[in-house]
């Protein structure tokens, strides 16, 4: 199985600008920039590169999730994710420095320490996790 998209640029880093397209059509021509990526603060104007990973990486961990639940005989009723990336300026550029997965489930059944081992054996075991291990991955799950 292969999944892909495309981006298209044009003009300078600072002053250019370009569109993310997805063949699902999620993504049509969706607009970014330098501006929209790093000046506009609550990220609303258009998308960004980490936006977009944060997305695959909430989506991703919450199936993991529902699979490993399921696994062990409890059928979640809500696994609600928020994927919050943090980014920091240095020498190099900007990078990545931690992606905390903040988890609020409703699981009835199930007792908060085998709910918290398989919220754990979902974040590491998420491809998208794999793909991200150069970058801390913290868990903040909440059993309601």
């Amino acid at each position: 199985m292969r999944r892909h998209a495309s981006a298209v640029w044009h003009g300078s880093g600072l002053e250019g600008a370009g569109t993310l397209t997805t063949p699902s059509g999620v993504l049509s021509s969706q607009p970014y920039s330098f501006k929209l990526r790093f000046q506009d603060a609550d990220g609303r104007a258009g998308t960004n590169p980490e936006e977009l990973i944060a997305a695959a990486h909430a989506g991703c961990f919450a199936m993991a999730l529902s699979f490993q639940l399921s696994g062990a005989g409890f059928a979640p009723e809500e696994l609600a994710v928020d994927a919050v990336i943090d980014m920091a300026q240095g020498e190099g550029g900007w990078s990545l420095t931690q992606i905390t997965l903040q988890l609020t489930a409703s699981v009835p059944g199930i007792a908060s320490e085998q709910f918290h081992a398989l919220a754990n054996a979902a974040k590491a075991g998420c491809p998208v996790s794999k793909a991200l291990s150069a970058v801390p991955i913290v868990l903040e799950a909440t059993l309601r």
